[in-house]
């Protein structure tokens, strides 16, 4: 199943960097950048959340609230997070449910080897749980910038 605009985010339970229970239905009444990296501690997944970290208070501010998820564990995303000072929610997919839900764990191709992975994907989901915006060319240099685009 393929998600589009307009359709109702799936529903999310995981564990946070310090092992909380975060639900989607958590933050209902806000708008949601819920974003998919490959894997903590990367070159460009690095990039795409330090771009998060630095504008995160002027999203806040704008109504949004960011989350990442990665298959990273729990340790792995509190080791990220204290490295490069994030301070926003990364969410622990280690057993592939909200990437497969989301549509985002998706075959991909390195020096001729296929391999699983997740495909860096951003969801801007408003404040009922509706998908508004899918970005599948997320520039990691400029994540915030793009979402901000899509609101001027």
């Amino acid at each position: 199943m393929t998600l589009q605009t307009g359709d109702k985010a799936p529903a999310i339970t995981a564990k946070n960097q310090h092992g909380e229970i975060v639900k989607l239905s958590d933050f209902k009444g806000k708008k949601v950048i819920l974003y998919f990296y490959p894997k903590d501690n990367t070159p460009g997944c690095t990039t795409e959340a330090c771009n998060f970290r630095d504008n995160y208070q002027s999203l806040l501010n704008d109504g949004f609230e960011v989350i990442g998820v990665s298959i990273d564990s729990e340790q792995s995303h509190q080791k990220f997070i204290a490295k490069f000072e994030l301070p926003f929610t990364l969410l622990a997919d280690d057993d592939q449910k909200i990437v497969n839900d989301y549509g985002v764990w998706v075959e991909k191709n390195m020096y001729g080897k296929k391999y699983m992975g997740t495909a860096r994907t951003t969801f801007v989901i408003d404040e009922n749980g509706i998908i508004q915006h899918i970005i599948k060319k997320v520039n990691n240099k400029n994540a915030a910038q793009q979402i901000r685009e899509l609101y001027t």
